[in-house]
């Protein structure tokens, strides 16, 4: 008798950063992706989908069912602020520092899954319109 269950139990997570600072840019933004997709490798949760935006990151993965939605948020908030804050940011001392928000935000998705796809990759695209000179934001 086999052990392995097929599972789909894809979900969109949205983390923050604290204070909503604009944090995540640049050099930061390329190395984040990569510590996550890293962490995610390590707990085999599959990252369909990921974007990084100055102040948070969208991330649509697949969570094997013998882990919960709040323990895999925790995880990859908590080992990648550690990471971040060693191979990023160089801070050498770990206690009272955070890079991430308290909490997160998370979604089931159904059977419109390309739906959620489009969203995440076109977020450059909706802040570009929100922030045109049609709205008077510089």
């Amino acid at each position: 008798m086999s052990s392995f269950y097929p599972y789909l139990c894809r979900r969109p997570l949205v983390f923050v950063s604290k204070y909503r600072h604009r944090k995540i840019y640049g050099e930061i933004r390329k190395k984040i992706g990569g510590i996550i997709r890293d962490l995610c490798r390590q707990k085999g949760i599959e990252l369909h989908e990921g974007h990084a935006k100055s102040d948070h990151i969208h991330l649509l993965v697949s969570i094997p069912p013998k882990y919960s939605v709040s323990n895999t948020a925790g995880f990859i908030k908590g080992k990648s602020a550690i990471r971040i804050h060693r191979e990023v940011l160089n801070v050498k001392r770990m206690t009272g520092l955070s890079f991430w928000s308290t909490g997160y935000c998370v979604s089931t998705v159904g059977l419109d899954e390309e739906t959620i796809r489009k969203y995440i990759q076109e977020q450059d695209k909706q802040d570009e319109w929100m922030f045109s000179p049609f709205w008077g934001f510089p």
